[in-house]
């Protein structure tokens, strides 16, 4: 489920839709968590689909360390790349926001973190350090974004949290842990999913 301080706007021709703040989301916010309505693919049902439904799947899905594909049944699937991206997948299975994200300013993340197939060049244009956006990103980049998202993290409790009522119950256990210092939050560098070849 996506923030409800969101909506669906018109990007450009050539990235298409992407999905915006209606209102200031501060950083520490979790901007996404999954819910029951979104669907998980494995690859056994994978190979059933139709042509043009894999196509729709292999585009608006992200893969956990399983190698299970993620449908999520709302406008989450129109979040847009971005190297700087304000908003970032954790270790916990939800994302939050990186920084404070204003009203009008859209909603990113870094698909890097998304174990995607293919390497890809960004239509924003390349990144500080990168060119492209590739599959093991993760190995490549985890520490930088583990300090991103633990100084969001520090966040967490102190800012209006409308999809807490989504999280799971371990999730919000070590959420406590965490504010506690009884628990430090995994690298996101967990999410990686190897590919056997």
């Amino acid at each position: 489920m996506l923030h409800p301080h969101t909506e669906l706007r018109f990007v450009s021709q050539e990235i298409g839709y992407g999905i915006f703040a209606t209102k200031k989301i501060p950083k520490g916010t979790i901007t996404w968590v999954k819910d029951q309505l979104d669907r998980v693919f494995t690859p056994s049902d994978i190979s059933k689909l139709t042509p043009p439904n894999y196509e729709n799947l292999m585009k608006y899905t992200y893969r956990n360390k399983e190698g299970d594909y993620f449908f999520c049944w709302d406008l989450t699937r129109f979040i847009n790349h971005n190297h700087d991206a304000n908003s970032m997948l954790t270790s916990l299975g939800f994302e939050i926001a990186l920084r404070d994200i204003e009203a009008n300013e859209e909603i990113t993340n870094d698909y890097g973190t998304l174990n995607i197939i293919e390497a890809f060049q960004c239509a924003n244009g390349p990144g500080e350090d990168r060119d492209y956006v590739r599959p093991d990103d993760l190995t490549r980049y985890h520490q930088k974004w583990d300090q991103l998202i633990e100084a969001a993290m520090d966040h967490v409790h102190e800012v209006e949290q409308p999809l807490h009522k989504l999280l799971s119950h371990e999730q919000i256990s070590k959420l406590d842990l965490i504010k506690r210092k009884e628990f430090v939050l995994p690298s996101i560098k967990e999410n990686y999913f190897k590919e056997m070849i």
